[in-house]
Formats: structure tokens, C-alpha cells, sequence
């Protein structure tokens, strides 16, 4: 993956200046990636990616081994936005009442009192998510889908903004519950952060020695900011070029011999939402075919199911995309796709 930074990447001419809310986008998630780093060395893809996500209001699942940093980005997202957190640890005994809240009884007043979960945060770290029962984990479709959560009849709205973190294991699968697609397509991006270089693994050791940095982390944007982001980014020009670009890509998942399950229409929006925070980072009024192809693996690959003859053919939903990319034709000239 080519890398994830707001240089305007040579395409920006006079004529394309930044608009108002490209330079905002821009300002403010600079913002955020250089607080962030004082906790995450070296991984500054990942932040970004992350952010991408955040700002294109997409739910994000973090699959990675532990100990590489997964609930320090959360909260460093989480700190540096200032929003409320809250993390969930997923357990084969959780609850859907653990998640979501319970009514209970008041015996003074004679009525039945809503108890809100932990769902009921900004930014919802959901730790190990598939470590719980499909009962449970099936608790976060309606908040992730629709920002409200039903409990005994009665509907609550969820606090805005509403980003569900999650993460898992790939490696370990003994007492887990594999996440169902309805499930898997709620999330906008599935990431991984990996081991960071020996020479950022010292970085880390020596920033920890005395304090995790964390602890010292302050907010630098607000989260009025960020919904100003998210309503801005609306207005990054997509032309229908891009558009079907997208579609055929998309589609192509669909046609894969080797795919038992395409990506699905949630697929293509989440490819062009991001194509659009993706552009306004990098200084741009416009999406080009460069910023769908840097975000076609995140969005996508979770979306797809491999055949299970492929599979045994150590066939991968990477290796699917790989090839659809070869396949599909790519839009002509930058100019194109400008205002």
C-alpha cells in the first residue's frame, strides 16, 4: 500500500485549490495524526486510516495479534477528539444486557428505570469482540447500523459522534465465535497495525520508561470539529467515472470464480465515502482512481468470502482484490476529474 499522508501528491494545480473545507480537513487531521504519534511510533498509515474511518462516521475492526497497540489507538483517537470511551471485553459469558443496558425495577416509583450500557460512549472499544456468543455480539448491529440501541420495546438514541472500535485475534480462534457477514459488513475498514521496526520499539521503551504517554495525552480538536469534518467531506467531488470505477470493482468481487461472496453494496459506499476523506487529506477538491485503489483492501476485503474449494488453495480475499485490480480498467487522465 502506497503511503497515507496529506501531500497533495503532485495533482493539485492553481486552478484546484484547496476549498475551505479541504483546507479544514486537512488542518485538523494533522492535528490529530501528530498528537497521536506521541503514543503510536511509527504506524502513521494506520492512524490515518483510522482517521479516514472515523471521519467517514464507518466503524472500524482492528485484526491483529496483541500487544501491537490496538486499545492505545482507541483511546488515542478517542483522547485526542475528546470524546467519551468506554471499552467492552468481550467474554463467552458476556451478556446482550452487558452491552446495551437493562431496565430495572424501581420499587419506590413502581416503574421500570433504563440502565444504560457501556454502548452509550462516543467511541466503543469492543475488545476481542469474538471471544462473545453471535447472541451478544448480534447486540451491536442495531447501534452500529442505526445509532440507537432497542431494549424491552423502547428505542434510545446513541450519542454522537458513535464509532465502534473493534478488535480480534487472527491467530488464536480456540473459543472464539467467528464474526457472521451481516456483521462483518457493519465495519467500514478492517486494519492491522503489525509489529512496529526495532528502531520505533526502542522509541517505545524509552517514551514508557517512566509514564505511559497516554496518560499525558490532550485533546487538540473537538468533537464539533469532527462532525464539521464529516458533514464537510459531503462536498469532495466524485465524478460518475469515479463512481462506476467503484461499482465495477465492486462487482467484479461479485463475478470472482474464486469468491463464494462478493463485497456488498455497504461495500461500494464505504470505498467512496473514504475516497472522498482520502482526497480532502491529501489537498484535493476531487477523488482520483489513486485514492479508490489505496482503499479497496481495507474496505473490501472483509466483505469477501472465499470459496471453500479456493480456500484450501490457500486462496485470500487479498489475493481476490489483487486480481480484480489487474481486471478492472482504471479511469484515463487527472483531469478528468477535476471541478
Amino acid at each position: 500500500m502506497s503511503p497515507i499522508d496529506n501531500a497533495t501528491n503532485g495533482h493539485v494545480t492553481k486552478e484546484d485549490s484547496p476549498s475551505a473545507a479541504v483546507q479544514m480537513i486537512q488542518t485538523l487531521t494533522e492535528r490529530v495524526v501528530t498528537n497521536i504519534k506521541k503514543v503510536i511510533v511509527g504506524k502513521d498509515d494506520t492512524v490515518r486510516l483510522t482517521l479516514i474511518a472515523v471521519i467517514s462516521q464507518g466503524h472500524i475492526l482492528i485484526e491483529d495479534v496483541p500487544g501491537v497497540g490496538k486499545t492505545v489507538l482507541t483511546k488515542a483517537i478517542a483522547r485526542s477528539i475528546g470524546c467519551s470511551f468506554k471499552r467492552i471485553q468481550f467474554t463467552p459469558d458476556l451478556l446482550p444486557s452487558d452491552v446495551t443496558g437493562v431496565s430495572i425495577y424501581n420499587q419506590k416509583t413502581g416503574n421500570f428505570e433504563y440502565r444504560p450500557g457501556p454502548v452509550f460512549s462516543q467511541f466503543v472499544l469492543a475488545d476481542e469482540i469474538n471471544r462473545a456468543t453471535p447472541k451478544t455480539q448480534s447486540s451491536l448491529l442495531e447501534a452500529m447500523e442505526e445509532g440507537q440501541v432497542t431494549v424491552d420495546g423502547a428505542t434510545y438514541r446513541l450519542p454522537t459522534p458513535f464509532i465502534v472500535m473493534a478488535t480480534q485475534n487472527p491467530i488464536e480462534y480456540e473459543g472464539t465465535f467467528p464474526l457472521p457477514e451481516a456483521q462483518l459488513d457493519r465495519f467500514m475498514m478492517n486494519i492491522s497495525i503489525g509489529y512496529p521496526q526495532p528502531a520505533d520499539e526502542v522509541n517505545i521503551l524509552v517514551r514508557q520508561q517512566y509514564s505511559h504517554p497516554i496518560d499525558s495525552l490532550e485533546q487538540v480538536i473537538s468533537a464539533e470539529e469532527l462532525q464539521q469534518m464529516q458533514t464537510a467531506v459531503h462536498e469532495i467531488t466524485v465524478k460518475r467515472e469515479i463512481a462506476q470505477y467503484i461499482v465495477d470493482i465492486v462487482t467484479a468481487t461479485r463475478n470472482h470464480p474464486n469468491a463464494y461472496l462478493g463485497a456488498s453494496p455497504r461495500g461500494s459506499l464505504a470505498l467512496f465515502r473514504t475516497s472522498q476523506v482520502l482526497a480532502a487529506m491529501r489537498g484535493r477538491n476531487y477523488v482520483r482512481p489513486d485514492d479508490v485503489k489505496l482503499l479497496v483492501s481495507p474496505t473490501l476485503s472483509h466483505r469477501i468470502i472465499v470459496a471453500p474449494a479456493a480456500r484450501q488453495k490457500r486462496v485470500t480475499a487479498a489475493s481476490i482484490l489483487e486480481e480484480v485490480m489487474t481486471q478492472v480498467a482504471s479511469p484515463d487522465t487527472p483531469a478528468n476529474f477535476r471541478r
